[in-house]
């Protein structure tokens, strides 16, 4: 594994804490909850598209776009690291798989 997926798995773990810290974890979460979370966040950065994109109001130097996507990305790697799925490895599994794949999967769009 090289350096970039190994400081994904220290993003992840640190994520992960700052979950545990704030009590997220406080009582046993399902996967489905945790799944359907990450899919509000993805439905905010489309409303934030869909108002313009105007900055964050929690980080003003970023979109709200950009914040929501930071948010899927946060709730997807919190939800990996509690679950034990090694994340970075089967994000570099699979773009090594994706390179072997035809344009476009082989399928005329």
């Amino acid at each position: 594994m090289n350096t970039l997926f190994f400081g994904i798995q220290q993003i992840q773990r640190e994520i992960n804490e700052t979950a545990h810290d704030k009590g997220w974890w406080d009582e046993p979460r399902n996967n489905g909850e945790l799944i359907a979370l990450c899919h509000s966040e993805l439905s905010e950065m489309l409303d934030a598209l869909r108002h313009g994109n105007p900055p964050s109001e929690h980080i003003p130097a970023f979109s709200g776009a950009a914040e929501e996507a930071a948010d899927v990305v946060i709730r997807l790697m919190d939800l990996c690291q509690e679950r034990c799925w090694d994340l970075a490895g089967a994000i570099e599994a699979k773009m090594e798989f994706n390179k072997s794949r035809p344009y476009k999967h082989g399928k005329e769009f």
